[in-house]
This record gives C-alpha cells, structure tokens and sequence, in this order.
C-alpha cells in the first residue's frame, strides 16, 4: 500500500512536517532541523503568512557572520540582542563561572545566567535556540577581577533561552506509531524524513540509504561509506541530528577530537553521538601516531585517555565519509587507493564494523525529482528518537533472530551484530518481525562486513585469508 500524507498526519499528526517546505528560500540558510522546527512551528497557527514570519524571524535573528561587528553595534546601542546560534557553555571550576560560545559572532567568552544551564543542561555540549543577550559592562568589569589574574570578557550575558529541539519526546508513542504501518510504508516514512523521494530508490538501495541511520542509533558504531559525490554521503548527518560534529577534510587535533588538556573539557568524541570524518582522503592530524593509535583504541570498546584524564567513556559512533571514481564494473581501480595514509592499517580497519557500498546509491540531481515531497517526520523530531534508541541494545534480539554462517573471527561477529542491532531498532522499533522480511536486512548487514573483510585481505592476504560470510534467519 502506497504512504499517504493522511495516514502520516493521522498517526503523527503535529511531528510530522511537508517536506518540501523546508527547501524554501526563507529558511535555506538554516540547518535542516531548524528550519523544519520553524516550518512546524509557524505553518499551522498561520498557512498562509507563516512565510513571511519566518523570514522575518531569520532575518532578525540570524545574521550573516559578515554582519558581527553590525550585531554588536546594536547590542551597544539598545542593550540587547535576541539570536539564533547553536549555544554551547564550558564551565571553568576555577573561575567558578559559565563561558558562553556565540558561534555565528565567533565569541567564545561571553556569560550565561546559571538559571539557564541548570534548566537546559544540554546547552553544555551546544544547543540550539533563541537566545536574549543583554549587554552588561558592569557585570563582565564585575567578573573580569574574580580570581588571582583579571580575565576579560566579553560583555554579553545570556538572559534569555528558548530551545528548538523537541524535549518531552514520548518513545512509546513513537513505537506505537510504527505498528500502524507496514515495513514497506514505515520505510517510505524513514526516507521522505531524511529529505528524499523515495520513489527513486530500489528496495535495496532504500535499505542503504537506512543504514546511514545506524551510527545515530546505535552507540560505537565504526561506519565507512564510499560513493561518487552527490549521493547526500555527509547531507544526512548534517541536516538530520543535532547530535553529530562534521570535519569536513583539515586538521584535527587529539584536543579537539578526544580531551584539551589544558582547557580541561572533552573534545567531539566525548560529547557527541556520531563524529563524521568527511572527505577522509584529505583528513590530516596534527599528531598521526598519537590520533591513529588512540582512535585504535576507542573503536574497540569505547574508552579512552589523554593526558590528566583518565580512562574516559564514550558511545559516540564514528563515520568516515570519502569519494571514489566509478567504472562500468563498480568502483574505478582498488578501494585502498581512495583512503588516506592513517587509514592504511589493518589494526584501524579491522575495527570498522562495515562498509556502506555508497556507489550503489544514485545520484542527487535534481530537486523536483530526489529530493522529497509530502509529509514526513519532523528532523528535529527523528533526531531526538535515535537519541534516545540509542540507551537500547537489540543484540539479544539479534541473537534469537539471526545464525551466522562462515569463518567469523570475534570482530567479525561484533560489527555484524552491532549493525543489525542499528537496522532493527530503525526498521523495526517496536520488537516485532515478519521473519520473511529479515533475510535481506541480514544480507545486506553481512555484505557491508564483508567488504572490511575484503580489504583487509587485499592489504594482508597472509594474515587476513579470503572468507565468505554468512547470515541466515533462525526458524
């Protein structure tokens, strides 16, 4: 049966939002979850003037980083600012005070009112929202003498903040939602949520485009995707969670990544459900054998130290994300050839639980024909749920569900069942299976590890000799 927007409306009803508005120019320049936030939020109360309010509201409230010294001058001038930014506070024990982060201003030592960190506590690893910033000389001078050595700052003090992201999300409702549509319906919903038309995939290629959601499902997933540019490789992670930190190519630093040691504060890894290395061929690290042999590290079991910090956990999930040629055969030439120095180590790639085949997944051209149409899951609402999936695991249900078949090594059968304890908590989140429908979900996680296993015969068939893997569906 064919998805309708009523149905979707009916079960979801203000979660779910026209995804074509979100392409609209009024809020183009807007990360997608925000911008579907705003659609969500103004299109009912006003169908036919909500355009115009939001593009007010960006344009008031979301300047052009070009525009910084503008913003102050008016902040100077009225004594108060209201911006949207993605806000993130650091906390400084020895100051016994909040740092606040303007990103768009590119301030980094602004104040914030302790009232707004203990009532938005995520703020403390960024948050979006609508902020009141009141300029306050006589409470930065104030701040600036505490402690031994003065410390200027800058004169901003958050006293005012509303969040987007959606808070009181109700998992059982969403998981009783599932149940009112078939696999192949809920599967058209996942994909017009993500911002495609699912009438140009195949089944296959619907059930790829899926297994992107896995590392924001489930924690300390090690994921590779390949594919030729345009396929919406780093789209998704981008424009669906707010949980996600992306290097787009650069340098990164062991500070940035996992701890700055004289800041005191977690670096991505720490803080965020999925890091996404993009465009990994021109990924650089300022320290190769240090980052390289800590990342080794935490893809194991998620732990990780540096410095004064000591043995640290995470469930952040790692994503690295690069392109390659295509020939009539599939990929142009050795998948070795595409990664870069750091990657080409069996020990680093042994530990990735599967390869994403992004070659087999069209390209995005045109938006009238890929890009979706119609009624979909709100992003900031999606974000929220595979947050929260991820304090589930389904590797029992994997377990009782699946058999696997062929030579497995342990890092073979962890990535396996790890992936398919992703797919399952996405496809199926309510726990109930039509066992006829699961073989391919199977095949599909086991073709992705099978890659790795491919690769790593080809870069040391000595110690990695040729296998096939297997999965079938228990009885």
């Amino acid at each position: 049966m064919k998805l309708t927007d009523e149905k979707v409306l009916e079960v979801f009803g203000d979660t779910a939002v026209e995804k074509s508005l979100a392409r609209l120019e009024v809020v183009s320049r807007l990360p997608r979850f925000i911008a579907e936030y705003l659609i969500s939020k103004y299109y009912r109360k006003d169908p036919i003037g909500w355009q115009e309010t939001v593009a007010r509201i960006v344009r008031e409230y979301y300047p052009d980083p070009s525009e910084k010294d503008r913003v102050l001058s008016i902040a100077k001038r009225r004594g108060r600012i209201t911006l949207i930014d993605e806000y993130k506070v650091v906390v400084n024990l020895k100051r016994n005070m909040y740092y606040l982060h303007i990103p768009n201003l590119q301030i980094y030592d602004a104040l914030v009112s302790d009232s707004i960190v203990e009532r938005y506590e995520r703020i403390l690893s960024g948050l979006w929202g609508i902020g009141v910033l009141e300029y306050r000389p006589e409470i930065a001078e104030a701040m600036s003498s505490r402690g031994k050595e003065r410390v200027p700052f800058t004169p901003l003090i958050m006293v005012e903040f509303e969040p987007f992201q959606v808070y009181n999300i109700d998992l059982n409702s969403f998981i009783e939602g599932r149940r009112k549509f078939t696999l192949e319906e809920w599967v058209e919903l996942l994909i017009k949520s993500i911002g495609l038309n699912p009438d140009m995939y195949n089944w296959k290629q619907k059930l790829l485009l899926l297994f992107r959601l896995v590392p924001l499902a489930e924690g300390n997933v090690n994921l590779m995707e390949l594919g030729p540019r345009a396929t919406g490789k780093t789209y998704l992670y981008r424009n669906i969670s707010y949980y996600t930190r992306i290097y787009a190519g650069g340098t990164i630093s062991a500070a940035t990544l996992f701890y700055h040691a004289r800041l005191r504060i977690l670096g991505d890894i720490g803080t965020r459900d999925a890091v996404i290395f993009d465009e990994i061929a021109k990924v650089r690290f300022t320290n190769p054998d240090e980052m390289v042999s800590k990342l080794k590290d935490y893809m194991v079991d998620g732990h990780f130290e540096r410095g004064l910090l000591k043995r640290a956990h995470s469930t952040c999930s790692l994503v690295f994300v690069g392109n390659v040629e295509l020939s009539a055969e599939g990929v142009y030439g050795s998948i070795i050839d595409y990664l870069p120095e750091f990657m080409k180590d069996t020990a680093l790639i042994d530990r990735i639980h599967g390869l994403l085949p992004g070659w087999k997944l069209p390209k995005i051209s045109k938006s009238t024909l890929h890009l979706a149409r119609g009624y979909g899951l709100a992003a900031d609402y999606l974000s929220e749920i595979l947050h929260r999936l991820r304090s589930y695991s389904y590797e029992p249900i994997v377990d009782e569900l699946f058999e696997l078949e062929g030579n497995y090594t342990i890092r073979d059968e962890k990535a396996v069942r790890k992936l398919l304890s992703g797919i399952l908590k996405v496809l199926y989140p309510h726990a109930e299976f039509d066992k006829r429908e699961l073989q391919e979900v199977g095949e599909l996680a086991v073709e992705m590890r099978q890659y790795i296993v491919n690769i790593l015969s080809e870069m040391s068939p000595h110690e990695f000799q040729p296998k096939r893997l297997g999965v079938r569906v228990r009885g």
